[in-house]
């Protein structure tokens, strides 16, 4: 039924699907806010369109339903967890507020988590954090799947590794979630199955072509690192270092050969009061985000905003007039809700 959504209705129905599928209440809270807070932000590839999936991981066992990461080396500021399979959005918020307790003592705190399942929209873990002072880093990779070529060759290698990175800055936070490719898989998927081109050529076809036909994904095609065909060594670069950073420091990953779906994920917080002071580390950021809005724009263009802005400005709005999702999120939805004899979600 189309129309706008609760969100609280919403992260309660997704709660609700996921204790149904076997997973124990906190996990499932966490699991729910985790996609919700994905389409308030407007990643809507990443948000409720993968709760279906997620039912299905956890009733083939790919996700594990119960217990907790296993902590495998602890060296004071670090450390390596081995996640288990266990839920992704939720071992990941565990390394976030584990990462930022070690900040506060030591000033930078890491937590690397292999063999995680899926984490969901990196951006959905940064406003809190920055919020609460801390400079937060997540980077993650799938060891399991490939599909952005190494720059110059055409044959898949590494998954779109994103980069999330939340500042602290005034009034709000700057939130900054981009993949070292120039689009992602899930992407491409949803453009394959509505027959639509992207919106550039943005691939390689298994011969090296350029294209902008996402059905070359099925066959031996490869999505373009950032930078595309001219300067891709960049994305290619970054997406080299998201792999070392991730599965090389967890110390597993593609020599591994993983089949199933997942994540490898490094969590880096930074206490501002370690180094030159909350205080200034908030003057700096004040300063860039007034500068970069008062950039001169050409006649007739909108004005320069920041990473995160205009997220941040969906989700106020979603939560005070309510959250619009299409034909094939509500499908997925109204599936679970007959699966698991849920009253479906209602418009408000």
């Amino acid at each position: 039924m189309p129309g706008k959504f609760e969100p609280k209705s919403l992260r309660k129905f997704a709660c609700d699907v996921l204790m149904k599928a076997g997973l124990p209440a906190e996990p499932a809270r966490v699991v729910a806010k985790g996609l919700v807070e994905a389409d308030l932000y407007g990643h809507s590839t990443h948000g409720l369109a993968l709760l279906p999936d997620y039912v299905d991981e956890i009733a083939s066992g790919a996700m594990t339903k119960e217990g907790a990461p296993e902590v495998l080396s602890d060296f004071g500021a670090v450390a390596l967890w081995d996640a288990k399979r266990l839920p992704g959005v939720w071992t990941t918020e565990l390394a976030i507020a584990e990462a930022a307790k070690r900040a506060r003592s030591f000033g930078l705190g890491a937590v690397c988590l292999r063999r995680s399942h899926h984490i969901a929209c990196l951006a959905a873990f940064l406003e809190a954090p920055a919020r609460d002072g801390l400079a937060l880093v997540i980077l993650s990779s799938d060891p399991s799947d490939s599909h952005v070529a190494p720059f110059g060759g055409v044959t898949p290698v590494m998954t779109p590794n994103p980069i999330a990175i939340g500042i602290p800055a005034t009034p709000d936070p700057i939130l900054i979630d981009v993949s070292t490719s120039i689009t992602t898989a899930a992407m491409c998927a949803r453009m394959r199955n509505a027959g639509t081109p992207l919106p550039g050529k943005w691939l390689l076809d298994k011969d090296g072509n350029v294209t902008d036909d996402a059905h070359v994904m099925k066959d031996g095609g490869s999505i373009l690192p950032i930078g595309g065909i001219d300067h891709g060594h960049k994305g290619y670069g970054l997406s080299l270092m998201v792999e070392a950073l991730t599965q090389g420091l967890g110390g597993f990953g593609r020599a591994d050969h993983p089949t199933e779906w997942g994540a490898s994920v490094l969590v880096l917080a930074f206490a501002p009061e370690a180094f030159g002071g909350r205080g200034a580390f908030l003057r700096q950021t004040g300063w860039l985000v007034e500068a970069c809005a008062k950039s001169a724009v050409p006649e007739g263009k909108p004005q320069v905003r920041l990473p995160g802005q205009a997220a941040l400005k969906r989700k106020a709005e979603a939560e005070r007039d309510g959250l619009d999702l299409d034909d094939k999120r509500l499908g997925g939805l109204a599936g679970l809700a007959e699966r698991f004899s849920l009253s479906p979600p209602v418009p408000r």
